[in-house]
């Protein structure tokens, strides 16, 4: 159910998008979410969507790809001139956990903005209460530590949420289908699929579509399928882990055919890639949580501090507790990150 302003615009009354770029943004996700209303306009030779960037501060803003882009500080929410606030955050969101900006951010919602988070945008919603017992939407890398933070919060793999009057997208290309199903919404299946044309997005995904492929890579490599049930088993079992010869029973093979398969397109044993599993999302709770490293552990199927200690070092050459100092930057691996290697 969506009850924010889907009714049909025009010039005289066009919908208007503050984009609140926090330091660090995803300059894609930003990209990404304008250009279908600049198509959409463009097609109609009309404003029917107009969108202005502002920050914490009047100045530039410097995303994480090194773009900057000229902001104008944040208006009052009486002021808000804004039917929809969209934030664009994306690594340490926690940086933004502060009282000043959750405030007025609630201000807005109360007022009447409809709110949405892009890429990590989701965090800083729940920071200022505005997900409480609502589905939501981050970027895969960062769905572990939300839902250890958020547990009141339904996030599931979906490229992008719509509940009520907050909005939420993983961002990247995605940040294109949810603003095409605004458009969709507002001005009918004609105006999307023409943006959507316009800036050669092939088909308007669903906001239900998972962020991770379902049976092949993008560049075409597809993973065998008893390999990938396996591995999906072990990430659904992080904390209670199981057998290996209990995941060979539950995909139906026998634990030397699960063995060669692990090898052949892995290069490592199954009991191995499950530590991977286990210490990448260690990692992901680590550097992306204020979690007791200990809670941690437990919570990656590690009996205690030091087996994980060593275990975590052996793999990313530093100590939880030195990573969590030094590691909040940006890492290469995902939520679930083993599928990267398949």
């Amino acid at each position: 159910m969506t009850n924010f302003n889907f009714t049909e615009q025009s010039e005289a009354n066009a919908f208007t998008i503050g984009m609140l770029l926090l330091d660090g943004f995803n300059a894609m996700a930003m990209q990404a979410f304008i250009d279908p209303f600049r198509s959409a306009n463009y097609l109609r030779n009309t404003n029917l969507y107009r969108w202005h960037f502002i920050g914490l501060n009047n100045g530039m803003v410097r995303a994480s790809s090194g773009m900057e882009v000229t902001v104008s500080e944040i208006p009052k929410p009486f002021e808000l001139p804004f039917d929809m606030l969209v934030i664009n955050s994306s690594w340490n969101t926690e940086r933004f956990n502060e009282s000043k900006l959750l405030h007025w951010l609630y201000r807005c919602q109360q007022s009447g903005s409809t709110v949405c988070g892009l890429d990590t945008g989701a965090f800083i919603m729940a920071y200022a209460g505005l997900l409480s017992e609502k589905r939501a939407a981050v970027h895969y890398e960062h769905i572990a530590a939300f839902r250890e933070l958020f547990p009141d919060v339904t996030m599931d793999e979906d490229i992008f949420v719509i509940d009520g009057n907050t909005l939420s997208c993983c961002g990247g290309l995605a940040a294109s289908d949810l603003a095409l199903e605004i458009i969709r919404m507002q001005q009918g299946l004609e105006l999307a699929n023409g943006a959507a044309r316009y800036i050669f997005h092939d088909r308007l995904r669903s906001g239900q579509e998972g962020q991770l492929p379902d049976r092949s890579e993008p560049v075409g490599y597809s993973a065998p399928a008893k390999l990938r049930e396996a591995i999906i088993i072990m990430e659904g079992n992080l904390e209670n882990l199981l057998p290996i010869n209990r995941i060979a029973m539950q995909v139906n093979i026998s634990q030397r055919q699960l063995v060669r398969l692990f090898h052949k397109h892995t290069g490592v044993t199954p009991v191995r890639y499950y530590l991977d599993v286990r210490l990448d999302r260690a990692r992901g709770l680590i550097t992306q949580t204020e979690l007791p490293i200990l809670d941690v552990a437990i919570a990656c199927g590690f009996s205690g501090n030091a087996q994980f200690t060593r275990a975590y070092k052996s793999r990313f050459g530093e100590t939880p507790s030195r990573d969590r100092i030094k590691g909040r930057v940006p890492f290469q691996f995902r939520s679930f990150p083993s599928f990267a290697g398949v």
